[in-house]
């Protein structure tokens, strides 16, 4: 057998792992060219237009961005979901954080018992969590206004200006404390049991270990259930969108930049207007949750 029949031999193996793994990572490419890719390619592309009622659709260069980077509107719905950002998340994650921290303790009867009740919320459609808590936050004939006639005390109302982002908020921690807690509790399971024996070892107590062990443990897992929570609140729609038939003084279609972008393409039909405010609003998004990732890293290097 010459040389050159031996590197075709042992060239045809690593020939065919090569397909193989293209052929594995294949459908998945396929369907995120289809479903993310072309849709923001398309969104992209038609912000750059305008539609006249004279000359039909001509491009328009920047002008949709600088009228979205101006928009009162918009800007008032951004600083709304970074207000929710800023209180609604660290709460999230921080009773998310106990839940998980009190599972893997090893200290409670019925720990699978407790982590589906918590987890449980997250199963729920958006739509019915909004309408269930909508009914329970109505002062007259909800949950919440039967309790304080039954006492006889009188109950803020929920619906209103004042409290409705801190409803919302409520809403949307508990449906997602169950699944950043199923995050936090997985990178716990992942923590080798030698430091743990060699903690007890050297006197450490639970406290102990909970803060030297598992919370250092536990920042690369935080950072991603951050990631998804900053990209969650600037996608905030479902709740306000249900709750706005109940309360349409206080929410109005601009509450959310999202809810502004859905009524602007679907209610005003400026729908190259709405792709430039969803550009505009993804790149808010992906420039948050760097800053928070970057700002992170620097102080891992520190530490």
């Amino acid at each position: 057998m010459t040389a050159q029949t031996a590197r075709v031999g042992l060239a045809r193996p690593f020939l065919r792992l090569r397909v193989a793994g293209y052929a594995f990572f294949l459908p998945f490419f396929v369907v995120f060219l289809v479903t993310v890719v072309a849709p923001l390619t398309y969104a992209i592309y038609l912000s750059f237009f305008q539609e006249r009622m004279i000359g039909g659709t001509v491009f328009s260069g920047l002008a949709n961005y600088t009228r979205a980077i101006g928009d009162a509107l918009f800007g008032a719905g951004l600083l709304r979901v970074a207000l929710f950002l800023v209180v609604q998340v660290p709460v999230m994650l921080l009773i998310a954080l106990g839940c998980a921290l009190a599972i893997d303790s090893g200290r409670l009867r019925w720990p699978s018992l407790f982590r589906i009740t918590i987890f449980m919320p997250y199963a729920v459609p958006a739509v019915v969590a909004a309408l269930m808590w909508g009914y329970m936050y109505g002062d007259q004939f909800g949950l919440v206004g039967q309790l304080g006639d039954a006492f006889g005390v009188a109950v803020p109302d929920l619906l209103s200006r004042s409290w409705m982002l801190g409803s919302i908020g409520n809403m949307v921690t508990w449906e997602f404390v169950g699944y950043n807690m199923i995050i936090l509790y997985a990178a716990l399971r992942a923590i080798p049991d030698e430091l743990y024996e060699a903690a007890e070892m050297d006197g450490a107590g639970a406290v102990r270990i909970a803060w030297s062990i598992k919370l250092p443990a536990l920042r690369p897992a935080l950072l991603v259930a951050t990631t998804f929570s900053i990209i969650g609140s600037f996608q905030l729609f479902n709740e306000p969108n249900i709750l706005q038939k109940l309360a349409p003084a206080v929410i109005t279609t601009s509450y959310t930049p999202n809810m502004y972008a859905y009524s602007l393409a679907f209610n005003g039909q400026q729908i190259n207007y709405s792709a430039a405010v969803a550009v505009v609003l993804g790149l808010v998004t992906i420039v948050v949750a760097y800053a928070v990732q970057l700002i992170t890293a620097r102080r891992e290097k520190t530490l």
